[in-house]
């Protein structure tokens, strides 16, 4: 059976299609999260695949639900390409997140109603809605700092769009890490009321719950932005890991989070492949970014709203 994405807004705000994870070399990200976190490769198989009008190296893998494309320009990196340019400036970090839309024109409408830019495939800004553009991206200034691809059209090869997808998710129940499913993405803002804003606002995401984070050492809203939930993170002190890539890299994409099964299995199975963690809690642990290519991972047994009650209404 295929998979069924939840949708939110006017304009069908869907499945995830994808997080990029870049680094400087595309096969060690690519056998990390297929040795490490069970990942099942269904482009570049054999070897990262080359596009060389990006001048980069990609293979796309799904770990649980999640479609991950680990990436990294060919070395040594040349500036006047866009991945060479994110490596540059940020080494190794996640870099993106893409979501299906249904009404993508009716989208575009709306950012630009609302003030929001929006660079073409081709490059530039648009000025008026381009009906035939596959794909798009709302300045990340804009958008809290996420970069967010959205497009009209699925990822090709898609396993989640097969009908033996819900055989194939299955495989992930077995594993030592035991993930149930894909949670969430943690971005971390200097402005949690700002970046709220935008998100209900302009991308119609839904709010669920708001709080003290007090492992994280933050003021937390999670928001239902089509079929993922968003950690949007506030740090309240400047020396929590939080607070110095917040006062590193400003407003931007920090982690991932999984729900899993059973911590202690996957505490032992990160363990045993020389990745260090953190229990935050009892019910969640993170990896050491030196050790998961410089994104920090959270695996935990219950989604971030589950278990942050409101502190007042949500916006």
């Amino acid at each position: 059976m295929r998979q069924t994405a939840r949708r939110t807004g006017d304009h069908g705000i869907g499945q995830m299609v994808h997080v990029i994870h870049v680094t400087e070399d595309a096969q060690a990200l690519r056998e990390f999260y297929e040795r490490v976190l069970g990942g099942f490769v269904y482009m570049g198989v054999e070897e990262p695949n080359y596009l060389d009008w990006e001048d980069r190296y990609a293979t796309l893998l799904m770990v649980g639900d999640l479609c991950i494309e680990t990436m990294a320009p060919r070395m040594p990196a040349d500036p006047r390409f866009s991945v060479a340019r994110f490596h540059t400036k940020y080494g190794r970090h996640l870099h993106s997140v893409g979501y299906k839309v249904d009404d993508l024109a009716g989208l575009q409408q709306r950012l630009l109603d609302q003030g929001i830019p929006i660079s073409s495939p081709g490059g530039g800004k648009l000025t008026e809605v381009d009906t035939e553009a596959a794909y798009l991206f709302p300045s990340p200034r804009a958008t809290a700092g996420l970069l967010i691809e959205l497009t009209s059209h699925d990822m090709q090869d898609d396993p989640r769009l097969l009908d033996t997808w819900s055989s194939l998710e299955r495989m992930w129940h077995t594993h030592p890490l035991t993930i149930e499913r894909f949670s969430s993405v943690v971005l971390g803002v200097s402005d949690l009321d700002a970046a709220v804003g935008t998100y209900v606002g302009a991308l119609q995401a839904v709010p669920l719950s708001a709080g003290e984070d007090p492992d994280l050492e933050s003021t937390l809203q999670v928001l239902q932005l089509g079929d993922c939930l968003l950690e949007i993170h506030q740090p309240a002190s400047a020396d929590s890991d939080l607070g110095r890539h917040v006062a590193t890299w400003g407003n931007m994409i920090y982690g991932l989070r999984f729900l899993v099964r059973d911590l202690d299995s996957a505490e032992r199975w990160l363990k045993h492949n020389d990745v260090r963690t953190r229990r935050i809690r009892d019910d969640l642990l993170v990896t050491d970014p030196e050790d998961s290519h410089g994104a920090p991972l959270f695996f935990g047994t219950a989604h971030a709203h589950d278990i942050r009650p409101a502190t007042g209404p949500t916006r």
